[in-house]
């Protein structure tokens, strides 16, 4: 995107509570579309390990929860195609609508197709969708905003509040629906979610403006064939790979983590010796590499809400809400309501402390102290056995989650915005959701490490090595600080 047309706003800007108009649109989408991701996500892994009887496909444990964290760890690797499409060929804005286009396919694909084969038709679907439309909408919010917009901290408070409604909706109804009639009535459920984000997106799409309309680096016609190839090499590759076993279920986890790792190292490369890229940008791209590796630890353990605390929550937790046993996938959405509850009020502390706010840093720092703090506090239940924990207890921990997130989350993604060259602008926000992508999957890893009688260990260990990293951090906020040159 050119600077021109980023940093030029007319001076009679529509705005809401005190926002540009474009930022409820995108609130919209991004809240549906959250609905539809985390309503199937919290009953996934349980899909894939419940016996047949129960609606399952009896899969083992470890792998099911293996899976569930790869597949998260795909579906943010595929931001990267996302950001390339949307820099070279459609514009960011027309690459949301399509992305959540295929999210509905997906969606749909699981509902109405039995076994592995919906499973694999839609979690791609998905996966391929989602980040098309993630990367894109946190980058597009971040066009209606000057780099050095105060407003803008809280503008992505206020889109994360949209995000964590969708969160917390998503899995209530289709944990009800699962539990009722059966797993493929709630991905029914996710796809009418997406269906109604697209919607309410097509018909409110003017109040963005002209904003992702244009294509900020456009791919050459000449280009497109070698394009082309190099997605076929990579389908091929992925084909030969399972055909020969060195991609399976089990091990999907582990490369997952590999393959976003060495792909975020090519991309920092590509960004840090491109021509395009000046040297005040090369600064701020370096000066985000030690803020990626905080976020990848801080998600490593928030993700494992989907894979490990999805198992604890199912085998350790007591659901009993006066006589009446809830869905153990609302774990999903109790986090959430800490996140709707505490949003507006990180909005207006980040808005009306402006630039006397914690710098970015610091910031990521005590997120993911926090965060490495609230898994610390499952270690108090550590010796009991069965479903003994308090549903009471998991619910002030995931308070501890929710802090922390707004510490680290909703920031990371405002300066991913601030920090990134022009002609990389889309492709930024995908590399930060790479950093994401790698908590994710690692979560999978880790969660073949968990048993209910090794608690107070896996626990114990994961949470201290965050609250390290964070510190670490904290130490090293100053110098990352004047690495960010000009950005809060």
């Amino acid at each position: 995107m050119s600077g021109v047309a980023h940093d030029a706003k007319p001076s009679t800007e529509r705005t809401l509570f005190g926002h540009p108009i474009g930022l409820a649109n995108l609130f919209g989408v991004e809240l549906w579309e959250r609905f539809s991701f985390y309503g199937m996500l919290t009953i996934l892994g349980y899909y894939l390990y419940y016996s047949v009887t129960e609606g399952g496909l009896a899969m083992d444990k470890a792998t099911a929860t293996g899976i569930v964290g790869a597949y998260g760890g795909l579906v943010y690797l595929s931001t990267v195609l996302g950001g390339w499409i949307a820099d070279r060929v459609l514009g960011m804005e027309r690459t949301v609508l399509y992305g959540g286009v295929v999210v509905m396919a997906g969606h749909i694909a699981l509902a109405l197709i039995p076994g592995l084969a919906g499973v694999a038709v839609g979690l791609v679907a998905i996966a391929l969708g989602s980040g098309a439309l993630k990367a894109n909408a946190s980058s597009l919010l971040g066009t209606l905003y000057n780099k050095d917009d105060a407003r803008a901290d809280g503008g992505f408070t206020l889109f994360y509040l949209g995000i964590n409604t969708g969160a917390f909706a998503g899995p209530l109804i289709t944990g009800v629906l699962q539990s009722n009639v059966g797993f493929h009535w709630g991905f029914g459920a996710a796809a009418v979610g997406m269906a109604l984000g697209l919607t309410q997106y097509v018909m409110f799409r003017r109040n963005l403006g002209t904003h992702g309309r244009e294509v900020p680096n456009p791919l050459p016609r000449t280009a497109a064939p070698k394009a082309v190839a190099a997605l076929a090499g990579v389908i091929v590759l992925v084909a030969a790979a399972w055909a020969t076993k060195l991609l399976t279920l089990a091990s999907l986890p582990n490369v997952t983590t590999g393959v976003i790792v060495v792909a975020s190292i090519a991309y920092f490369a590509v960004m840090l010796t491109s021509p395009k890229v000046d040297a005040l940008e090369r600064t701020r791209v370096r000066a985000f590499i030690p803020l990626f590796i905080a976020n990848a630890v801080f998600w490593s353990l928030f993700q494992q809400m989907f894979t490990v605390l999805a198992v604890y929550s199912d085998e350790r937790i007591d659901w009993d809400v006066f006589g009446w046993t809830a869905p153990s996938n609302w774990i999903g959405s109790m986090e959430p309501v800490w996140i709707i509850a505490l949003s507006p009020l990180f909005a207006i502390l980040w808005t009306r402390l402006g630039n006397r706010a914690p710098s970015t840093p610091r910031k990521f720092a005590l997120g993911v102290v926090g965060m490495g703090a609230a898994f610390l506090l499952f270690t108090i239940f550590s010796g009991s056995h069965g479903k003994s924990v308090p549903i009471l207890f998991v619910f002030v921990v995931l308070g501890g989650f929710a802090i922390s997130e707004l510490l680290l989350s909703p920031i990371g993604l405002a300066v991913t915005t601030k920090l990134a060259p022009n002609a990389f602008r889309a492709q930024m926000m995908a590399l930060y959701f790479f950093s994401v992508g790698i908590g994710t999957s690692m979560s999978g890893v880790l969660s073949k490490f968990y048993h209910p009688s090794n608690e107070l260990a896996y626990f114990g260990i994961t949470g201290v090595v965050a609250i390290v990293v964070g510190v670490i951090v904290w130490l090293l906020a100053p110098f990352v600080s004047r690495q960010m040159e000009g950005v809060h």
